[in-house]
């Protein structure tokens, strides 16, 4: 089923986009606790296989990587569930549970209305954070390692490496978060933030 133009990807993006800059403040501050907390297992999961040779242990790191990413991608959308609806985005609504579960409601409702828009968003977020944390990545750590296994890096190109990471996901996480709060809203009924009760 198509998406309605309402919230179809031509429609959400630019609205994201443009309340993202209204909001500045409190999207990034929830994005840049998020990173910190994730940047704990991200940096941890690197350092179990640190001088590992295998290229499956590679692999699982990154996947255990992306779910943790994942999770941190629904907290921001939980702690930001307000910001489509006119309120603020306050740390009084960032408790982790209750918006972790504020934002897999959200999530799962914007994926059911339009799974093309929330795609679209995963794409241009992750252009911007392929942008910011490819070519520093591979410049301190060169290809083979950002690929595979890290070869026992030094300490300082795989810090620079790391901080690209962090800087791509503060700077995207709050976009994508709004994308899919944006839809969610939408679908519900709720036009964009300039009103409304919270139903997620």
């Amino acid at each position: 089923m198509p998406a309605s133009p309402a919230w179809g990807a031509r429609a959400v993006l630019p609205a994201a986009l443009r309340l993202l800059r209204r909001r500045a403040g409190a999207a990034y501050a929830a994005a840049a606790l998020a990173t910190a907390v994730n940047t704990v297992p991200d940096v941890l999961r690197q350092v179990l296989v640190w001088s590992s040779p295998s290229a499956l242990a590679a692999l699982a790191v990154d996947v255990v990587g992306f779910l943790t990413a994942l999770v941190a991608q629904v907290w921001v959308v939980g702690a930001l569930v307000p910001l489509a609806v006119g309120g603020g985005a306050r740390p009084a609504s960032w408790s982790g549970r209750g918006a972790l579960r504020r934002g897999l409601r959200t999530s799962a409702s914007a994926v059911r209305a339009a799974p093309g828009t929330v795609l679209a968003g995963v794409v241009t977020g992750g252009a911007v954070s392929a942008l910011v944390t490819v070519p520093a990545s591979v410049a301190a750590l060169g290809w083979r390692s950002v690929l595979g296994p890290l070869g026992d890096p030094p300490a300082g190109a795989f810090a620079v490496a790391a901080a690209s990471d962090v800087v791509a996901s503060a700077l995207t996480l709050p976009y994508l978060a709004l994308v899919v709060v944006l839809v969610a809203w939408r679908a519900a009924g709720v036009d964009g933030p300039a009103g409304g009760r919270e139903r997620a």
